[in-house]
Order: structure tokens, then C-alpha cells, then sequence
């Protein structure tokens, strides 16, 4: 085999794997902190709390608001997902085996890191607020128009930013729920520009983009879905998508293992809201 063939199709494959990662690997990386380039096994976040503002005495001295900042440390682990590849399949089948693996590897990476957003919130047991005492509200329903209020107002309630930098992930059988909800799905209430059949990936609805996600967790018949700020969570990045592809001449095939160093979460529970829907 030419060397230069083989560098061409090494640099083509690493090329494709970045790209299908950043396309469509991973939903939930840009809706929330992230840090790149991370050098060493962890890395701190800094949560910082509010301020007050007070009045000084003429020539006094102003006064300090003393904010308390509390460092939050997320662990990096290594993740691979690799495959062979056999030079030979490429002539017996009619698509680009080579673009499939490519693939198929930066979409298991992309589930790994909206994997690992998922866990984070799910491990923080304090943002569980499916006891909130509203009418309406119960855990055994599903993501009702009043749950949708009750989240709104716990988020107000706790001062969370309203700059549109709010996400809520939800599950596919609640986003069917929410398509029944018609303050989320009529023009009338929310101008035609945002209704979601145009797509069903995303849309935006009390100063929110809405994601329907098949990830979260099913717990006891509940799904675990979210209402959060973007401030609220960390993602770390030691390494992006990395591809080393390896020719094998005893297997005639090429091995391609896709690798990544990433960890997750919670900043600021205040700035999280459980919505627990049955399923």
C-alpha cells in the first residue's frame, strides 16, 4: 500500500470523525459551562454567590458585598470507541463504510458526554423538587402545563437569570405531551418564527430552548427531565474527539480508535429544576 494513500485516508477519517462529532454527536455540550484544554485529571469551577448592595456615610468607606466563591473540582476520565476496518469491504458494498465508522464512533463519544451531563444531574439528589406543593403537580403525571408552571416559578423564585441561557431537556414521550400543551405549540401564543414543527430538535418557549432527549434517566417509571441555566452546570475537556487509525497488514484492515478525556458537574443547584414525568 502507498504511504501517502494511507496518510490521505488517516487525515480524511479524523477529519470526518471531528466533523460528525461537532454536527450531531453531543446535544447537550453547548447548553451548558464548558472549560477546553484541560491539563492534568481535574479541573475547578468557581461557583460564586450574590452580592448585596448597601449605603456608605458621606467620605465613608464603601461597603464590601463579600461574595462567597465556592470552588467546584470536576474529575476527567478517558473514553475510547474504536472498530476495524477492512480495506477489502469498501469494494464488495455500496456505501462509504468508512463514513459509517466515522460515525458510529463520534456519535458513541457524543452520547458519553451528554452521558456524563445526565449523571451530574442526576447525582444531585438537593435539586429534586417533584414534592413542590402545587395543585396540580404529581410525579405520576406527565409534563402537564401546571409542572411546566411550577418549574417556571421555582427558577423565578431562586433568581435565576432570565437572558436566555435557559434549557430544558425533556424526554420524547414529554415532548408528545408538550406539543399538547397550545401555549407551546399554537402561532398565536408563540408567533409562527417558533413553532416546533419545523423541527423536532428544539424550540424555544418561556425564554427557554426546549430538547427532547432520549438519554435521560427512567427511574421507578419517572422520567428524569430538566429545567436549568447554563451557568449551572460544568463540562470539562482535557481532549476533544481524537482519532489515531493504525494499518494492520496481518488483518489487512485499518483499526480506528476515537478517544476523548471529559467530566461533568453541578456548579449551583439553585439554578436546576427536577421535573419528574410518568412514563
Amino acid at each position: 500500500m502507498s504511504k501517502n494513500l494511507e496518510l490521505s485516508f488517516i487525515r480524511s477519517f479524523e477529519a470526518e470523525v471531528h466533523q460528525a462529532y461537532q454536527r450531531t454527536g453531543s446535544k447537550l455540550r453547548t447548553t451548558v459551562r464548558t472549560r477546553n484544554n484541560v491539563r492534568g485529571s481535574s479541573t475547578t469551577f468557581q461557583a460564586v454567590g450574590k452580592g448585596s448592595a448597601g449605603i456608605k456615610s458621606r467620605n465613608g468607606q464603601v461597603p464590601v458585598m463579600n461574595i462567597n466563591h465556592t470552588p467546584i473540582e470536576i474529575s476527567l476520565y478517558d473514553y475510547y470507541a474504536g472498530d476495524w476496518l477492512d480495506k477489502l469491504d469498501e469494494l464488495k458494498i455500496n456505501h462509504d463504510e468508512k463514513r459509517v465508522v466515522a460515525n458510529a464512533g463520534a456519535y458513541a463519544l457524543g452520547r458519553k458526554t451528554d452521558e456524563l451531563i445526565i449523571n451530574a444531574l442526576d447525582s444531585n439528589a438537593s435539586i429534586d423538587t417533584t414534592t413542590v406543593n402545587k395543585t396540580g403537580y404529581k410525579s405520576s403525571e406527565g409534563l402537564t402545563k401546571q409542572k411546566v408552571l411550577s418549574a417556571f416559578e421555582k427558577l423565578g423564585e431562586k433568581d435565576v437569570a432570565d437572558d436566555g441561557e435557559r434549557y430544558a431537556i425533556v424526554g420524547w414521550k414529554q415532548w408528545s405531551d408538550l406539543m399538547e400543551i397550545k401555549e407551546f405549540a399554537n402561532s398565536e401564543y408563540i408567533g409562527k418564527e417558533d413553532l416546533p414543527w419545523k423541527t423536532t430538535q428544539a424550540k424555544r418557549w418561556l425564554g427557554t430552548l426546549w430538547l427532547p432527549h432520549s438519554g435521560l434517566t427512567l427511574k421507578s417509571g419517572a422520567r428524569q427531565c430538566y429545567w436549568y441555566h447554563k451557568n449551572s452546570i460544568a463540562h470539562a475537556s482535557g481532549s476533544n474527539v481524537k482519532t489515531d487509525v493504525s494499518w494492520h497488514g496481518d488483518r489487512a484492515s485499518f483499526f480506528i480508535n476515537n478517544m476523548m478525556s471529559q467530566g461533568a458537574g453541578v456548579i449551583d443547584t439553585d439554578g436546576i429544576v427536577k421535573m419528574e414525568c410518568a412514563e
